[in-house]
Parts: C-alpha cells; structure tokens; sequence
C-alpha cells in the first residue's frame, strides 16, 4: 500500500486531509492507536521480541513477524490466533544507504497484525484500509494498491488496478498473505494453515501524518539529530546536504545502538557484536568528519555518543522501558567503546603519515607522482576505521593522490561479502518439514524423574529417516516422553541410555545416549550409539538418565544462580549475564563488566557463596504467569524465550531466576564452590570458570597431587614451594640480565670494529655514515651497539644497522644524530621502507627508530639500498 505523491521529497508540502488531530500524530500516538485497533478487533498484544534472534538464519531481528515463525511453519501450536505486535528491528544490509535516502534506517519499528490459521485475505484488507482511511485520516484518492501479479483473489478484494512502485510512491504498509513456503529447490508447498503477516513501517507513517520530508526529521529520530547538530555547532535546516547526511547517520546509527545494547548486544570482533561495534564505528567516523570531538559540550570524558545517546534513552519508554533501567551500562559501555576507537583512530593517523612517506618516497625514486594504494586506504578504512574523506583530504595536503579505483574493488568486495545472505528470513528448516507434521512435541518428565518407559517415534541416521537402526551406528532418536534434559539454557544435555527388553524382560538392544538437543520448537533429540541389538521404531524403551552426571549438572547450575548474586552484591547491580555453560565438570559465566575482577572480590565471590551452600537453604520452584514472575523480582536471562507461563527457581534470602534447567533441592548439595579463572573474552565482557560439588574435589586433588609432585622435584616441603618458586625466579632473572649485558658487551666490540667502515660526506662539517649488517646480534644488544656508535663518530652522524637474531626474523635499528635531523632526514620516516623490504614494520622518533622483519634472506639488500639512498639523501641536504 502506498501513498501517491508528487515527489518523495516534497511530502511536506502536502495537504493531507486527516480525521486525527496533531497531538494524535507523534511516533507514540501512531504506535498506540495501531495496536488499540488491533487489539479492539480481538488481536492478543504481545511485546516487542528482542533484536537478539534464536532464529538460526538470521543474526538480529529483521522482521516483526520472526518470533511467530515457528507458528507460521506450524511447529509449536498457536497460544491466540490472531496478535499484534509494534516490533524493533535491525536491518545493515544497506546500511551505505543510510542519510543518503529519505527511508533508509538500520532500526526502525515495524507494526503489524497477525494472524495463525484464523481470518486471511478480506479481513486483513479490510481492516488495513479502515486503519489507513477512518483511523489516520489518509485521503482514499491518495492511496494506491499494488497486488502481486498472480494473486487474482487479492485483486478481486481490493478491485483496483496494479501499480509499477516508483520515485511518487511510498509504501507504507505490507499484506502478506501466507500461503505457501518455498522450498530451497524454489517449489511451492501449500501450509498447513493460511496466516497473515503484515508490516506498516512506523517511520513512514509518521513522516506522512506528520508532513515532513523524510523518515529523519519525525519526532522518532529528530531530537537525536538536533542533539547532534548541538554538539557539532551546526544547523540542521541551514547545512549542506553532505552535513545533513552524516548527521542523519548520527541519528539513526544511534538509535539503533543503544536498543542493541539494551538488548545485550556487546561489541566484539564477530556475529551480532561486530554489528554494534561497526554502527558504533559508522558513528564515531561521522561525528569526526563533523568535527564532534575532543572537549564539545555534552563530551563524556572524550567521548560524544553517549551525549546523544542520553536522548535516544530519554525517548525509549513507549519502545521498550526496559531502557532506561539499563541506561548506565549502555552508557558505560558506549563510552567505553568509543573511547578504544578513538584510540585506534590516532593509530590509523599514525598508520596514514608513514604510508604517505612510503608513497613519496617510492615516487621520488620511481620518478612518477606520488600515488596512496588503494588496498591501504581500504586498509586504513577497515582496520582502523579511518575515513575515506579524511584520507583524501590529508593525502592531498601532502601532494599524494588517492587510488580510489583500487578501493572501490576492495570495497565492493567487502560489501558483496557482508550483504550475502544478511536479510533474508527462511521459513524452511533443514530437514525437518516432514518431520513436523509426524511427530509432536517431547513430554518431558525429568524433573521428577530420571526413568520412564517411552515409545520411539522415529530414527535418523545422518539426518535421514530409518525404520531400524542396528548395532554400531550412531543414531538420533525422537521419542513420545523422556527424562533426559535437553541442551538449553546454557546446561548440556543429560546422558544415560536406552533399554530395549525382550519377552523374558532380558535386553535385546542397549543405546548410549551421549547427548540431547531441542528442534523444530520442543521436540528432543537424542543422539546416541547402538551398543547391542537392533533399534526399530514403535518400540518401547526403558530410558534411564545417568544419575551422577545428572546431579553434577544440578549442583553446577545452582552454583551458577548463586554466582551472579554474588557478583550482583560484590561489584553491583548493573551487571548481568551474558551467557553461561552448565557442564558436567565446570560451570562457565559470562557477564557484562568494564574491567578486570581484583584477587579481594573474587575472595568475596566466593566467600558469600560458600556461605549460601554452608547454609544448607531449600530451594523453591513453582510455575507462574510472566507477569506475576516479573512483578515478584524473577531474572530473566539474557536470549533465553519465555512463554506466558514461566518457571521460576529461588533460593529464598538469596536469587530468584526464571529458568528450566534441573537444580538441586537444597544447596548443602553443591558441597563447596571454587572460581578457577577469571578473565575477559570481550570488550566489556568478563568470563568466571567455577567448579562446585565433585568437580570441586576433584579439581582440589589435581591441585594437591601437582603441589606435591612440584615439591618433590624442588625437593621442598609443598608450604615451602612459593619461596622456593620466587628464589628461582629472581636466580633466573639475574642470569637473563647476567647474560643481556655480555651480550651488549660483545655488540659493543663487534660495533667498535665494524666503526672503521664508515664513509664521511664532505660538508662544512663532515657527516660520517656508517651501514651494516651485525649477523646474529638480538634486537636490545643492536639498540646498544647503534647508540654506542652514533656517540662514538660524534655528530653529525647517521647510523643504520641490522641483523638476523633467529629464523625468520630481522632486527633494524637507525640512529641519527642532532645535525642529521637538522638537514631534515628522521630516523623514523627511514627505517620504515627497509622494514618492509624484509617483510616486516616499524618506526620510532626522528633520532632513533627500530623495526622488525620476516624474512632475513632480503637483508643485506635492503642495507644496501639503505646505504645509499641515506648517502643520496645527505649528500643532497648537505649541499654537496
């Protein structure tokens, strides 16, 4: 459905007739009066998903209808059949396109009205034109239906003509009509059940009702983009189109941050955190090109964003008012990091000044102008978040071009890479569209037990069915009811085995299970090895859980409750989980926090938990509605999905979470508890490794057993081990400085007789050089026998040495004296084309400069042709 314009561009010079008043019109009204229609109309109103997906096909939440996907696909039953959502979303496939266009977000807020095997085509139209027309007061001669070109039915409905979209139209809300899924052969399979699945993007309806030009100057981003324009001193209405593009980028990228790290999205190097980190990069890049940094107003020690992000927070509560109560750690970890970029961003202008020398350099000696690669812009770009526009304009301050052919190669190929497969959402599983129909949802029993007789609904041997598996193969196994917990939650899944008796109750086939994992919504698979006889289905099976793993499981998983309230209590409430491993041998935390954990809190940690488990408390579980949980305090844990109704597991006095993982009944069960390890996996991201119950023992007895076997080899008593330990050390350590100066001492004497090689250029002060390669001398030693000579020949004097201390490594050194710095040639700048020469790096000051190589058989041609471009070059400053 879109709305006829004259031009995209000149909506706000529109006049639309609307039945709403202007008040009625806000971003929060418009996303009220669609779900109070909805709702109105008998639709349950659910709350926005999160922008972390489970869906395996997706990173993020591209779409509102993603969390009814497997109601869609008819794998888990509908609770309603018809709902509406106003959901968040993240789109960065075209995220060039941002501030470019009038539309483009990477979050906007998709508002829809579904509906599961209940009413379909003239329902849904009917009430999206009532919606558009009666509800927001749209002109019915300036809406225009397109219809899919095969959907006769629709056309019939809406009794219009079919429209071509082009620049005079903007679509504003989608009707999907659900029919068929397409199989990944691109043949259509009729569904079990017709749906409906729309969308009205929230950001074009409010640029319609509200007459302005474009998505970015509604009330949903406009106050982010002012906040912005205050700290960069400009304008927005009287900028260029250049500045008004990036602060638009400011605007969106923005927004769309803060609701990542609301929702537990950390930056990092991969999967949804390389996202967040690359729109926090994206806006940072902006707001330098803006001139927003160092001391401006609203500067959070030198960082801007969470300046601008306080807005976007304060403008959160109809969105998702869990925001706000998370304001302080997305304000800390955007500072955080914008801060670590900012700092690589010095490093790319470091990075930037010697690839520019190198250019200039190689021109002078080529004899053509000088020229920046296009694989180092990209470089400089993607490494070091450098812009492209700051590159070329200092590039050309120092009289270098740019190629900007190459980067666009490199760049394209960047692209084609980050969209492939980024936005598409599948509503095929892999191998199990059959398998849905057949087989219905696992009963689990294993809190109460951990044997039941089941019956064996169907077999698979390398994802396909079988009607009998015989002994020796490994095999997944679906059952009607099991015990056996399945891998979810962050515990793995139990193992045990499965018993298949014979008329004279003797076994007539034994299956290991090693593992259990959920598909396809709640149905378990158990994955196995058939160790005796022959397994068929419709057999009944005896399917009995190992106990003792069983209760290590437990112990570890109530272990892991009372560590993040522990943590909460140590170093504050802020901080929470993100993500966690319940083995059989350790428990695994992660959890959002800044910095490192010092030795005095890790001892509190474990202190109150001990404690805990000394006190020997009852735990309770019962089952509530959401909302009662919530109200009573539950945690819910990050990525996990919660139906309307929820467990809910507490120790009383100490934690209450919502979780479906097996626990112990009382913690005296977990015996002790003990943090192995403690360390950082990410950027504002820690991990604790724990141990409790008999991985605790265990763990302490492999400590004890190498504590004596070390004090035996030290012959020492174990109490006497650290002193012993710490005299060696020191012993070592005055061996390594024994020798570090023997080794200086015999650089010297090696630099005092290669000093006669040494070549004066004639000047009014002779400037002596001296070149050469020192063989197998390491890098501290060369660094010494450098300084030792450039002292020696006195100033002015230049001195380049090198050497091969080891295979596959070089060490260079340069050390120019005060008059050879004068005449304008920099240690610094020098070293830097004979590193690469040898494979290699580096740089330093104007005086003195080291650098590093991989490949010592180019060394004594990069002296060579050290030596005499330093010749040329002083002979040319000297004046001779």
């Amino acid at each position: 459905m879109a709305v006829k314009v004259t031009s995209v561009e000149d909506l706000a010079a529109t006049q639309i007739t609307m039945k709403a008043t202007e008040n009625l019109v806000s971003g929060d009204s418009i996303r009220r009066r669609f779900i109070d229609f909805y709702a109105s109309r008998g639709h349950k109103v659910l709350r926005s998903s999160s922008l972390v997906s489970d869906d395996p096909t997706v990173l993020l939440t591209i779409a509102g209808m993603l969390q009814f996907k497997p109601i869609f696909l008819g794998k888990v039953p509908r609770a309603f059949p018809r709902a509406t959502t106003a959901q968040k979303c993240i789109r960065t496939n075209d995220v060039e396109n941002v501030g470019r266009t009038s539309r483009h977000h990477t979050f906007f807020e998709m508002l829809g009205n579904f509906s599961f095997g209940d009413y379909f085509k003239r329902e849904a139209i009917g009430w999206a034109w009532e919606l558009s027309i009666e509800e927001f007061g749209l002109p019915a001669d300036r809406v225009w239906i397109s219809v899919y070109e095969d959907d006769d039915e629709a056309f019939k409905i809406w009794h219009e003509e079919d429209l071509e979209d082009d620049s005079r139209f903007l679509e504003f809300y989608n009707l999907v009509f659900m029919q068929y899924n397409r199989k990944d052969d691109g043949s259509l399979e009729p569904l079990k059940q017709q749906n409906i699945d729309t969308g009205l993007g929230l950001e074009r309806l409010a640029r319609i009702l509200q007459k302005v030009p474009n998505n970015y100057e509604t009330d949903l981003v406009y106050p982010i983009i002012q906040k912005a324009s205050e700290l960069a001193a400009v304008s927005y209405h009287d900028a260029d189109d250049k500045k008004k593009m990036q602060l638009k980028i400011i605007g969106d990228h923005t927004r769309a941050i803060v609701y990542l790290l609301s929702d537990g999205v950390l930056p990092s190097n991969v999967g949804r955190g390389y996202v967040v980190r690359q729109l926090i990069r994206r806006a940072v890049r902006t707001g330098w090109l803006l001139g927003i940094k160092g001391n401006c107003k609203g500067n959070i020690e030198g960082a801007f964003l969470p300046a601008i992000a306080q807005t976007v927070i304060e403008m959160s509560t109809a969105i998702d008012p869990e925001v706000k109560a998370r304001a302080s750690r997305i304000i800390g970890e955007l500072q955080r990091e914008e801060l670590r970029f900012v700092q690589t961003l010095e490093r790319g202008e470091k990075l930037l000044e010697l690839k520019l020398a190198e250019a200039l350099s190689c021109a002078k000696q080529s004899e053509r102008s000088p020229c920046l690669l296009g694989n180092d812009v990209f470089l400089l770009y993607a490494t070091y978040g450098y812009p492209v526009e700051i590159t070329t304009e200092v590039a050309i301050e120092k009289g270098v071009e740019i190629d900007r052919e190459g980067f666009d190669i490199e760049m394209e190929e960047h692209r084609r890479q980050s969209q492939a497969n980024h936005n598409i959402v599948k509503l095929g599983v892999e191998n199990g569209g059959d398998l849905a129909e057949k087989v219905a949802d696992t009963e689990f029993l294993g809190y109460d037990t951990l044997s039941t007789k089941a019956m064996v609904q169907s077999l698979f041997v390398n994802g396909k069915p079988m009607l009998q598996v015989s002994e020796g193969n490994e095999v997944e196994i679906l059952l009607d009811k099991t015990p056996f917990y399945a891998e979810s939650g962050g515990q793995i899944g139990d193992q045990g085995s499965l018993y298949v008796t014979g008329d004279q109750r003797e076994w007539t086939a034994v299956v290991q299970i090693q593992d259990v994992k959920k598909s396809l919504g709640s149905v378990f698979v158990h994955k196995g090895t058939i160790k005796e006889g022959i397994l068929e289905v419709g057999k009944e099976v005896e399917a009995t859980v190992d106990p003792k793993l069983r209760q290590r499981a437990k112990v570890h998983h109530t272990a892991t409750h009372l560590l993040q309230s522990a943590l909460k209590k140590v170093i504050g409430e802020e901080t929470s989980q993100a993500g966690s491993l319940v083995a059989f041998d350790r428990l695994r935390f992660d959890f959002n926090f800044h910095r490192p954990l010092v030795d005095g809190e890790l001892d509190e940690i474990e202190r109150l938990i001990n404690g805990w488990i000394g006190d020997a408390i009852l735990l309770q579980t019962k089952v509530l509605p959401m909302t009662d949980a919530k109200k009573a305090g539950a945690i819910a844990m990050f990525g996990e999905k919660y139906g309307e109704e929820v467990r809910v597991v507490e120790v009383p006095g100490v934690s209450m979470e919502l979780c479906g993982g097996t626990h112990v009944n009382c913690t005296s069960e977990i015996r002790a508890f003990k943090i192995v390890s403690e360390q950082g996996i990410a950027s504002g991201i820690r991990r604790i490794e724990a141990v409790a119950g008999e991985a605790y023992i265990e763990y302490t007895n492999g400590r004890d057993s190498q504590l004596r076997r070390l004090g035996s080899t030290l012959n020492v008593k174990t109490d006497e081990v650290t002193t012993r330990v710490g005299n060696l050390l020191k012993e070592l350590q005055a061996a390594r400085n024994e020798v570090s100066a023997l080794r200086a001492k015999a650089a010297v004497y090696q630099a005092s007789v290669i000093s006669s090689k040494v070549v004066s250029i004639e000047a009014s002060t002779p400037i002596r050089v001296l070149v050469e390669n020192m063989d197998d001398v390491d890098a501290a030693s060369l660094k010494v026998a450098a300084e030792y000579l450039v002292e020696k020949l006195q100033d002015p004097a230049a001195v380049v040495l090198g050497s091969a201390p080891d295979e596959g490594k070089v060490s260079l050194v340069a050390a120019f004296s005060p008059g050879v710095v004068k005449l304008g040639v920099q240690a610094g700048k020098f070293i830097g084309p004979m590193a690469k020469l040898c494979g290699g790096g580096g740089g330093g000051r104007p005086n003195f400069a080291q650098a590093g190589g991989r490949k010592p058989e180019n060394l004594s041609s990069a002296l060579e042709k050290a030596r005499t471009d330093l010749l040329s070059v002083l002979t040319e400053k000297s004046g001779q």
